[in-house]
């Protein structure tokens, strides 16, 4: 797949938030309407101790993502309650059409005390066109099992013969480099499936081939049927040393599938290269594949996961 980039699309810092004008733009999910196509991210506040909280909001634009159209100014989703998994902030929120209502599959993430966090997979649904969403239930649709111990996140859904497909994440471990060294985590992606898109059963086990090493992070899957044949674009980066180290953090990767269950891990970046000036160029993270009006589009974050916005790439026609 050849990508042409079209640069940075969305920069917070341009526009009045659900948290106010400031950073953050993570995560863009895109949900596409006849007139305008809506990007779902999550933005950050921080609580009254200085940490973050993070906050879904969004962004309307039109089909050819060069105009903004709107920015929500109003709180889409809540946190959860005390002692949910969803406490402290939802990150990421995916969008996805169920005859005439809209499901969001969140991210939801809670603080712990021996390592950072620890996080599930809600299930949220609108009967207002996506404007705001509602839980169904306060618990979450897809969590920790015996073998998938904690860190279930970043749940990408599509319906394919009359299924719900999910692509996940799972922690397998936390690691430190040193007896002092904060704990940091690895994780992979696995697949689910359901009957309705509430209940699940998992597949136990990775379905992607590491590429950097047994301690390779794989996060933010994301599905489309493309010229005959699934296609999968997610990040990957090292387990430690990722946050200012450049060589070691998120880069974007591209597998292929032609039964949504074996895939084969493609080759190389999936992206040209940025110069040196870029907003994208130590980073790639956090894709979103989308079709508008027979284009093949990616959205996705660059530098500090986001932290000035999201940009767009299209697939070269052939």
């Amino acid at each position: 797949m050849h990508w042409h980039k079209l640069g940075k699309i969305f920069d917070p810092r341009d526009h009045l938030l659900v948290t106010g004008q400031g950073e953050f733009a993570q995560s863009p999910q895109a949900l596409v309407f006849e007139d305008r196509i809506r990007i779902y991210f999550s933005t950050r506040e921080r609580d009254g101790v200085g940490k973050f909280l993070s906050h879904v909001g969004f962004v309307d634009m039109d089909r050819a993502f060069e105009r903004v159209l709107r920015v929500s100014s109003h709180q889409v989703i809540g946190l959860g309650e005390r002692g949910t998994f969803d406490e402290h902030g939802i990150f990421p929120f995916s969008p996805l059409r169920v005859n005439s209502r809209i499901y969001a599959y969140t991210t939801g993430w809670t603080r712990r005390m021996s390592v950072s966090t620890d996080s599930g997979i809600g299930l949220t649904i609108s009967d207002d066109g996506g404007e705001t969403f509602s839980r169904h239930g306060k618990g979450p649709a897809l969590s920790a099992s015996l073998q998938e111990p904690f860190l279930v996140s970043d749940g990408f859904v599509i319906q394919h013969d009359g299924r719900f497909h999910m692509w996940y994440i799972y922690g397998q471990r936390w690691i430190r480099t040193s007896a002092d060294a904060a704990p940091d985590r690895v994780y992979k992606i696995a697949h689910a499936t359901s009957a309705d898109g509430i209940e699940w059963t998992k597949s136990d086990r990775g379905v992607i081939p590491d590429h950097i090493g047994a301690d390779e992070c794989q996060a933010l899957p994301s599905v489309v049927f493309h010229d005959g044949r699934f296609h999968m674009i997610f990040c990957y980066r090292y387990a430690t040393d990722f946050r200012k180290n450049p060589a070691r953090g998120y880069r974007l990767a591209h597998a292929t599938s032609a039964d949504l269950i074996h895939w084969e891990r493609g080759q190389g970046p999936v992206l040209p290269e940025s110069s040196t000036d870029d907003w994208d160029v130590d980073m790639q993270c956090y894709p979103n594949l989308v079709h508008v009006d027979r284009n093949l589009y990616l959205l996705y974050n660059g530098n500090e996961f986001g932290r000035h916005g999201f940009g767009l790439a299209r697939l070269a026609q052939t």
